[in-house]
């Protein structure tokens, strides 16, 4: 007769145990370690926007004509596609260093202890909106660069950045309930700038998008709108941000805020003066390729700086346990 060995409950969940959870089990990373692995992430999301804008900006949209794979018969990039090809192909590659560093943050979150759990949520998000946003390049390439594709391709990108900024913020705060550090008038002001910045972004794929850098060197459609006008608008809206963030200086200074929210609502302002010159001079200059480029990585600093604005205006200590008071003790003696 055969002995059937007693399997528990106990042995079957470490059976189907996750490869986090061992990690976890084995490894404890210091503070220091999870910021720097969300910070990293946040690092390379800003990296593949402004690689992605290289791609377009060098005319390499189509470098590789078709997705996932760079040609019909080769996954990677050949000899007949050239340069354009190894731009695209190389840009393509760079998701792989975007998920390891979003991978990164996830093991570094879940290993902590104790486990942040909302921490290691936010990493995931960022692992489902790089999923998502490589699914929607490949449709980018397959439709031939139409610029709605490509709009809502960096619009996903934005949505990637605003949640590392937000896991990166979390890192160096604790688990207690938020505590306001300004009023609620202050806190509306701020909410309006977050508002005012995401209309500015997505106004600026609508310049993208009816602007001359198509991505490709071929007939690629664009949206039919008067390029000048949409970039009037553009302009007008970085205004008011930039209005918007000096109101908010001097509010926080009238109210006496803690340094905090002062220092990065100045951090912002500076942020924000450097991006319109850049923005101006572009214009001015015919939209010179190495501008439109660094003002894309601008974009992508003003976003974190408006992030980094609204998450200062609370703050988050290290939630503490609740410890029994002397009736509770007798009590629990008593019985």
């Amino acid at each position: 007769m055969v002995h059937v060995p007693n399997v528990t409950r106990a042995d079957v969940a470490l059976a189907a145990r996750s490869p986090l959870a061992f990690i976890a089990e084995h490894w404890t990373p210091t503070p220091r370690t999870v910021r720097r692995a969300a910070l990293a992430a946040l690092v390379m999301a800003v990296v593949i926007v402004v690689t992605g804008g290289a791609v377009r900006l060098t005319g390499s949209g189509l470098g590789c004509p078709t997705w996932p794979k760079c040609t019909d018969d080769s996954l990677t990039t050949t000899s007949a596609m050239g340069l354009h090809g190894v731009i695209e192909f190389g840009n393509r590659m760079l998701t792989y260093v975007l998920c390891a560093a979003v991978g990164w943050a996830i093991i570094a979150a879940r290993s902590q202890k104790p486990w942040r759990r909302g921490l290691t949520r936010l990493g995931w998000a960022q692992f489902w909106v790089v999923m998502g946003n490589a699914i929607l390049g490949g449709i980018v390439v397959l439709v031939g660069l139409n610029p709605y594709t490509v709009a809502a391709h960096f619009l996903l990108s934005t949505a990637l950045i605003a949640v590392a900024t937000v896991m990166w913020q979390r890192t160096r705060e604790g688990d207690a309930e938020p505590r306001p550090l300004v009023g609620k008038a202050v806190q509306q002001l701020v909410w309006f700038l977050v508002a005012a910045s995401v209309l500015l972004i997505a106004v600026g794929t609508v310049v993208t998008g009816a602007g001359p850098h198509a991505g490709d060197s071929s007939d690629v459609e664009r949206m039919p709108l008067d390029w000048e006008t949409v970039t009037k608008l553009h302009a007008v809206l970085a205004w008011i941000v930039v209005t918007l963030t000096f109101a908010l200086w001097f509010v926080l200074k009238a109210v006496d805020a803690p340094k905090g929210p002062l220092d990065r609502t100045r951090d912002l302002f500076l942020i924000l003066l450097g991006q319109g010159v850049i923005g101006y001079v572009q214009y001015f200059t015919d939209l010179p390729e190495a501008l439109v480029g660094l003002h894309m990585l601008g974009s992508c600093l003003v976003w974190i700086g408006v992030l980094r604005v609204l998450l200062a205006l609370r703050e988050r200590p290290d939630a503490v346990a609740d410890v029994p008071g002397p009736s509770a003790e007798s009590a629990l003696t008593r019985a």
